[in-house]
């Protein structure tokens, strides 16, 4: 199937999860992130604010472990420009303030920007993706433009409350691919080993 066919079976699926299972499949999704991932080498972690309307994966759970047990990491958030549609990212705190956007996105309403190159890994929203690493997201490329200035090791990670697709038709070599994807049940690697 075509990229806009999956996104749009995905979005219904997902708008459809109860608000119990959606807390359920979220916290599992937190779980797996802290067992699998070496938070220790992680200073800047940037990850996405829940669209609500689009019942998105609830990323509070953590954010709220990573302020209560690894102070130390700074959390930041997106948000985008509307006249270049550039993503930028904004360090985010228990306390920071937000404000919607005009696509209904939460982000900060202050101006402490933190660098693309300084983020060690990435939360990156999904509705689906498949066993190569390619992913489905809303379809405006706020992801593909913002990933492609980041660090060549910073890890990009998916969240998805649905296992891999069989195959996305019309992806092609310009998108960004995905190192990981995180989902109730398991977790992905879409890197090659490399020896140390």
């Amino acid at each position: 199937m075509t990229k806009s066919e999956l996104r749009k079976i995905y979005l219904v699926r997902q708008k459809n999860l109860s608000s119990g299972e959606r807390n359920e499949k979220s916290r599992a999704i937190s779980e797996r992130f802290f067992d699998y991932f070496d938070v220790h080498k992680i200073n800047f972690l940037h990850s996405f604010l829940p669209i609500k309307k689009f019942n998105e994966i609830d990323t509070r759970f953590i954010f709220e472990k990573i302020w209560r047990g690894f102070p130390r990491i700074e959390t930041v958030v997106p948000r985008v420009d509307v006249e270049s549609l550039e993503m930028e990212s904004l360090i985010y705190k228990k306390e920071t303030e937000l404000a919607e956007n005009v696509w209904n996105i939460r982000e900060p309403l202050h101006d402490e920007f933190v660098e693309a190159d300084k983020i060690d890994a990435v939360l990156i929203p999904l509705l689906c993706f498949d066993a190569q690493g390619f992913r489905i997201g809303y379809g405006k490329g706020f992801y593909d433009r913002f990933l492609k200035n980041c660090r060549e090791d910073c890890l990009k990670i998916g969240l998805s409350y649905f296992a891999p697709v069989a195959s996305i038709e019309d992806k092609n070599k310009f998108d960004v691919t995905l190192n990981y994807s995180i989902t109730p049940k398991r977790i992905y690697n879409f890197t090659p080993f490399q020896p140390e």
